[in-house]
């Protein structure tokens, strides 16, 4: 049986937004969340890149040899 009342607890913030979806019943502060999330997921998404170009340029350099 559905619990009456569930409509009256709050409902939980999605954890991450896909790319695309409908922004219009995203409130500003919300909003302003996943723009720190989306920042903060570029900057590891460049670190791991980072990290890999280095490595890839150190195996280049290896067989350059």
């Amino acid at each position: 049986m559905a619990d009456p009342f569930f409509e009256d607890l709050p409902r939980k913030k999605p954890q991450t937004h896909e790319i695309g979806q409908d922004l219009s019943a995203i409130s500003v502060d919300e909003l302003g969340e996943r723009i720190a999330l989306l920042k903060s997921e570029i900057e590891r998404l460049e670190a791991e890149r980072a990290k890999k170009d280095k490595a890839k340029s150190a195996a280049a350099n290896i067989f350059k040899s």
